[in-house]
């Protein structure tokens, strides 16, 4: 009976699309918009794409369905759903609960910078294409002790005011605006960029593989791009997977999120890389694509301006929809375990995220000579903690759980809704959330530790 009552007081999702366009959201983010052009330009375009295209429908749509299912099955959080099914392994929970906090701390100085370039380009303030110059804001900005803090301070307030609204009155409602006007703005931005003389050349390098470049290194940017981008090993889905009702089929909704991402990822490449061809950049840019060459692309764009203001508030529209859900795994795990209100937890969880954040911003100046893991900044020493650890770790964990402790066939029971919805893949999702997936992300895991030592 009282499993029953916590069941119905449970928030959930008011719709299936709230709930799709809301995870959805989680993973476009920064990933896609930001990384995905970059890695694919210092990673032979097309081939990259297409080894990426591969890698989702393998490892993205196998451990999507993992962490849904996980979430659906046990509506809990992380932790609470890892020991409800196995009390031994709660602990594992929290490593996915970890990293999407910590990761949020430095996202949200990343989320600060991108308001700030939104006032700039309303400003008028990208007009020049000498990117020598363009870095020198860049890098002035962020090197700055102040500036940076208030901006980091705007994007966590605009973070805590939606996860404050709980679920469906919060999450769903601002999902629903800002997936649908993400992808208009990126049309109209793809369309412009496209129709550039010379552009031609940077669709045809995005979309047509050379597989003269295809190597290792290829193989393994693309696997991490995947898993990152898609928001998994955070939590996040498991989370937003236990505000499900019975009745949806994860299956489908499995196929739907990662391939919404995909578009989106897509999408950036072909907003990005055919206007950095058409004006004569460098598509290898680097993290400075965004930051210091498209700056330098809008300035040599008739009306520049306009399209620099619809280009960044995408990409905060896209951010936004990502810290939202790095914001509601630590938030659900204060509502399930400690039984805290949620509004307070919001708040107690976002002012900290942002104290943890203040070294982040100011070791890229002030603080930039302290160094962590491998002789990183305070900055990169949290990227590279909890991406390339703690994330890979967490979903290798979450493979080993399911495929060889709980069972593939009760989750494939919980996928198909005990047999009512078919699910014709089940042998294969099963076979490679024992043995494909564990082994590639191990993989990923274990190169990253060699780099530690």
């Amino acid at each position: 009976m009282t499993d029953l009552k916590e069941k119905q007081e449970r928030d959930q999702w008011g719709s299936k699309l709230g709930f799709i366009l809301a995870a959805a959201g989680s993973a476009v983010g920064l990933g896609n918009l930001w990384k995905f052009p970059y890695t694919a330009g210092q990673n032979g375009g097309g081939v990259f794409v297409l080894v990426y295209l591969a890698l989702v429908l393998i490892i993205g749509f196998t451990l999507m369905m993992a962490e849904l299912v996980l979430g659906r099955h046990t509506q809990l959080s992380p932790v609470g759903a890892y020991r409800k099914l196995r009390k031994k392994w709660a602990w594992v929970g929290f490593i996915g609960v970890l990293a999407s906090y910590l990761i949020l701390t430095f996202y949200s100085v990343i989320g600060g910078w991108i308001i700030k370039y939104i006032v700039t380009a309303f400003q008028g303030g990208f007009n020049t294409t000498d990117l020598g110059a363009l870095e020198g804001v860049f890098t002035a900005f962020i090197s700055s002790p102040v500036e940076p803090l208030i901006y980091h301070g705007i994007f966590m307030l605009m973070t805590l005011a939606i996860v404050m609204g709980g679920i469906s009155g919060g999450i769903e409602k601002f999902s629903k605006i800002l997936m649908p006007g993400l992808f208009i703005m990126m049309i109209v931005i793809m369309v412009r960029s496209i129709t550039l003389p010379g552009a031609m050349a940077g669709v045809e390098y995005l979309l047509k593989p050379d597989f003269s470049k295809l190597n290792l290194s290829v193989v393994l940017a693309a696997l991490g791009q995947v898993f990152f981008s898609l928001s998994l090993g955070m939590g996040v889905i498991i989370t937003y997977g236990s505000y499900l009702g019975k009745n949806e089929s994860l299956p489908e909704s499995s196929f739907f999120i990662p391939a919404i991402d995909t578009a989106v990822a897509l999408l950036a490449g072909l907003t990005i890389l055919p206007a950095v061809f058409a004006l004569g950049f460098d598509p290898a840019g680097g993290p400075g694509l965004i930051f210091i060459t498209l700056p330098g692309v809008f300035a040599k764009m008739p009306l520049g301006s306009f399209f620099a203001i619809l280009f960044f508030l995408l990409v905060l529209f896209a951010a936004v929809t990502s810290s939202i859900s790095l914001l509601e795994s630590a938030v659900s795990f204060f509502v399930d375990e400690l039984k805290w209100n949620r509004k307070a937890a919001t708040i107690l969880l976002g002012v900290l995220a942002f104290v943890i954040g203040v070294p982040s911003s100011l070791a890229n100046g002030v603080w930039g000579h302290i160094t962590f893991i491998n002789g990183l900044n305070f900055f990169d020493s949290m990227s590279f903690f909890a991406e390339n650890l703690l994330l890979p770790l967490s979903g290798l964990l979450l493979c080993i759980f399911i495929g060889w402790f709980w069972g593939t066939d009760k989750a494939v029971a919980e996928a198909t809704n005990n047999g009512k919805i078919k699910f014709g893949l089940a042998p294969t999702w099963s076979f490679i959330i024992k043995w494909v997936a564990p082994i590639a992300i191990g993989f990923i895991l274990m190169q990253s530790v060699i780099t530690l030592f």
